[in-house]
């Protein structure tokens, strides 16, 4: 498996994206663009948890239910959600407009939106700039660019395994908390696969990717992770039980958590990356609840943020999570020092964990010594500039 320096979810053969200023975020933005494969493809996708969905999240879910599709379409800077009759209309004309450009069927496209919540998209500055998007290979980039709303960079990555290729780009900075959240992410493969086959391996990348991450505890009702893949690799076919469908899940899943990670990292007004890894649980799912729950313990991320090695905001968490936990066995690490043995807290200089804490990435540890359930999450640190960021969203 290897990196592609400067890739892209244009990366994999015969996938074209561009993107505009349609004028919907702001006067100079990218911010309506495509993605397009040259072959259709087969395709999955996971949406928000969140049981107000956005209008282009259920033409999505309808559009993807064949399993196939062919390009997606996304504008930033409008949610088109709670937009009611009129927005499931709007997001409709964005498949209709772009499936005709293609010369393809509205089904085989998909739409995705991002951006303020409650406003009806303006459709007619799509209308009106749909045809000025520029497909090409190298277009992912303005793709990666066109999608963001509060984020401070794009995210993009692509890697190449046993002759197939599988690219990405995500957006999100706010509103992120599992089970998906104000996060976008698309990805593209040339790989031939089974389309179950890749639906599975999807959900199974996401579950310990994207629903490991939170910023800020909120769930959003727009966002979704899809998939295309058009099989110009011309691998064999692959799925359950073929020779690369271990590899085609770990390359997708490491696309994922690298795009996740990117997220979790730009947070709004985040300056640092927590990642928290919790072992020896009684069980997976418990792993899963309890480092979750510190990561997104607004405590535990501001002493984050002012490098304060206080460890029992740590474990306050770690025990209201709801998972099973016995204090008289905990281990606890903050970037490495040993805080806590067996329940009992350690000597430690905390000058030393301070300035161990300045760096861009805090690693948190907690074994709990109960079993062999692991899981890491990531979060970000809580400063000020969240609080302003988001009391100025739509102003």
């Amino acid at each position: 498996m290897k990196s592609i320096p400067g890739g892209t979810i244009t990366s994999p053969r015969g996938f074209l994206a561009g993107a505009t200023c349609a004028g919907i975020k702001s006067k100079d933005g990218l911010d309506l663009g495509i993605l397009y494969s040259e072959s259709p493809c087969v395709a999955a996708g996971v949406f928000t948890t969140n049981r107000i969905k956005a209008a282009p999240v259920l033409l999505c879910q309808k559009h993807i239910a064949d399993g196939r599709a062919q390009a997606i379409v996304v504008n930033s800077g409008c949610a088109n959600a709670c937009t009611g009759g009129q927005g499931l209309e709007d997001a409709r004309e964005m498949a209709n407009l772009v499936a005709k450009r293609l010369e393809i069927a509205a089904e085989d496209v998909l739409v995705a939106s991002t951006g303020v919540i409650g406003e009806r998209l303006p459709i007619e500055l799509i209308t009106g700039n749909i045809d000025k998007v520029a497909l090409s290979r190298e277009g992912g980039h303005e793709l990666a660019q066109a999608i963001l709303t509060t984020d401070t960079c794009a995210k993009e990555i692509a890697l190449v395994v046993e002759g197939f290729t599988i690219g990405g780009i995500a957006k999100g900075a706010g509103m992120i908390h599992p089970n998906l959240a104000t996060l976008l992410c698309f990805l593209a493969t040339d790989a031939a696969i089974d389309t179950r086959f890749l639906g599975k391996a999807l959900r199974e990348a996401v579950d310990v990717s994207f629903n490991m991450i939170t910023i800020d505890g909120d769930t959003s009702p727009n966002d979704a992770v899809l998939v295309l893949a058009n099989g110009l690799a011309g691998n064999e076919v692959i799925k359950e039980g073929t020779r690369q469908a271990a590899a085609f899940r770990q390359a997708l899943t490491q696309v994922c958590t690298y795009l996740a990670k990117r997220i979790a990292g730009d947070g709004e007004g985040a300056t640092k990356l927590i990642e928290v890894t919790v072992e020896g649980a009684v069980s997976v799912e418990d792993a899963r609840i309890a480092a979750r729950t510190i990561a997104g313990s607004p405590l535990v991320k501001a002493a984050i943020h002012g490098c304060d090695p206080n460890w029992g905001r740590i474990i306050a968490a770690l025990g209201r999570s709801g998972a099973e936990v016995d204090g008289s066995k905990i281990d606890l690490f903050l970037n490495n020092i040993s805080l806590m043995a067996e329940g009992s807290p350690l000597p430690f200089d905390r000058d030393e964990a301070r300035a161990a804490m300045q760096g861009d990435e805090v690693p948190i540890r907690v074994r709990l010594n109960l079993g062999d359930g692991a899981a890491t999450a990531w979060g970000c640190d809580l400063s000020g500039e969240y609080v302003a960021i988001n009391s100025e969203y739509t102003t």
